[in-house]
């Protein structure tokens, strides 16, 4: 029923049955890591229940014309998204509602167009399927405000919520949702994954990927390398392995960049963290084996209590992201502090 999607095989049965039984639940959250597949699990179900896959499909967030429509609305003035709210919806009874701006979030106005738009008939058959693509990403407001459509939904209407931890939702959302896991794929099922897609690289895909299909497809590794080239340095000069003037040069970079993001960075850098912390306790496992020397000579100059300090920092500079903060000003400091630390 669900063509080309790969693992969680409990959960699709279970959808599956729900389209059988046509007893569907007016909210379903399905929550997960990034790229195991949840929106696409969504279109899915959408296209059987509703019909026409190839419209539904052009709503595909990792598309590059989509990706380049949500890029380019981040230059937009705030007041200019407001008055013209996100939403992508090819196929008539399907919509989807992605985060929107710099700072990546739901807002109020499109929850108040979906509230508007829920009340529309379905324009083919009996039912109206919204996707909101990481409802984890509303503001207080946008959380308040689908609320209230969650808790009166039109008869016609199904609502798919995604979201990396549930438990950063309001209470209130999660109780009027029914909840599905999607975990990380087996090694044996991102194995055949790579072979049915011919991934090229999938020996540094996979460890990278760490089971998410989407991520493995989706891993630009020429720009992947570039980042994690800086992180390495940063690490290397926080653990006082190599001068800080030698990470100036990166900084500078960095800040040159006004279009990638502190997170993308910040995603290299637990990856590479959780590599110093594989390797001090013996596992070979790494996601970065070709990085295995540099990040043996790291491992070998901190404690565990550098590590556990350099994740609580990461972690911090995480929770600001929303506040759009300098991410040059912000690595600079966590640099200062680590070293400080080694």
């Amino acid at each position: 029923m669900f063509p080309d999607f790969y693992g969680n095989p409990g959960v699709v049965s279970v959808l599956e049955e729900m389209i059988r039984g046509k007893r569907i639940p007016q909210t379903i959250l399905l929550d997960g890591p990034d790229g195991i597949g949840k929106a696409t699990l969504a279109r899915r179900f959408a296209a059987a229940l509703i019909g026409d896959p190839r419209k539904i499909e052009r709503d595909d967030l990792a598309t590059a014309e989509n990706q380049a429509i949500i890029a380019d609305r981040e230059k937009w003035p705030s007041e200019k998204r407001a008055g013209d709210p996100l939403l992508f919806s090819s196929h008539p009874d399907f919509v989807t509602f992605p985060p929107d701006g710099p700072l990546r979030q739901l807002s109020i106005q499109q929850m108040r167009m979906l509230k508007e738009r829920a009340q529309f008939l379905p324009l083919h058959g009996a039912w109206r399927v919204f996707l909101i693509n990481g409802i984890d990403r509303a503001n207080e407001q946008a959380a308040n405000s689908l609320l209230k459509t969650l808790e009166e939904p039109p008869s016609h209407l199904i609502v798919f919520l995604t979201a990396g931890n549930p438990y950063d939702l309001l209470p209130t959302i999660r109780s009027r949702s029914v909840p599905f896991h999607l975990g990380p794929l087996s090694p044996d099922e991102m194995i055949d994954f790579a072979r049915r897609r011919s991934l090229p690289q999938a020996d540094r895909r996979l460890p990278l990927a760490q089971g998410s299909p989407g991520l493995a497809v989706s891993l630009d590794l020429e720009t992947y390398d570039k980042r994690r080239t800086a992180m390495l340095k940063l690490l290397q000069v926080g653990a006082g392995q190599s001068p800080f003037a030698e990470w100036m040069k990166f900084s500078e970079s960095i800040g040159s960049r006004r279009n990638e993001k502190l997170d993308f960075y910040l995603d290299v850098l637990y990856i590479l963290l959780e590599d110093v912390l594989l390797i001090q306790h013996g596992n070979e496992a790494l996601r970065n084996p070709d990085a295995a020397r540099e990040l043996q000579a790291i491992a070998s100059r901190v404690t565990f209590d550098w590590v556990r300090t350099a994740v609580r920092r990461v972690d911090e500079l995480v929770e600001l992201l929303r506040r759009n903060i300098q991410k040059t000003i912000a690595l600079d400091a966590l640099v200062l502090e680590l070293r400080a630390s080694a």
